[in-house]
């Protein structure tokens, strides 16, 4: 079987072709770099990405502030992590680098601001 990829792992954005038997690699083609083969064995055995959204502020200068997470979750648990964020509110003032919801769905990651936000 054959499976195409497009890496995002770097803005070259290479179109790697995977020959796969029974789910083990037997070739990759396209990867310019060894980036691109890493990514695309995570991508078969456990792919993982990353969030960034906003959260609702209260009694700040702005009515939200960016956030993202500090790593990479299993794709697999970004709606529940989306529904958990989608909940979140932050009391004013924010500043960059705040931990707005500490190891969120217990994943070993944080949401973190990326915005500072004053108070109105």
């Amino acid at each position: 079987m054959r499976k195409i990829f497009t890496c995002i792992v770097c803005p070259n954005g290479c179109e790697i072709e995977v020959d796969l038997d029974n789910d083990k690699i037997i070739k990759i083609e396209g990867a310019t770099c060894k980036k691109g083969k890493e990514y695309v064995n995570q991508e078969l055995t456990n792919p993982q990405r990353n969030i960034a959204t906003s959260v609702k502020v209260i009694n700040g200068d702005l009515e939200i502030v960016s956030v993202r997470l500090s790593n990479s979750i299993p794709k697999n648990k970004i709606f529940d992590v989306m529904n958990e964020v989608k909940n979140t509110k932050v009391d004013a003032p924010v500043k960059i680098g705040d931990v707005i919801k500490p190891n969120i769905l217990n994943l070993g990651v944080d949401l973190i601001a990326t915005k500072n936000i004053d108070f109105a």
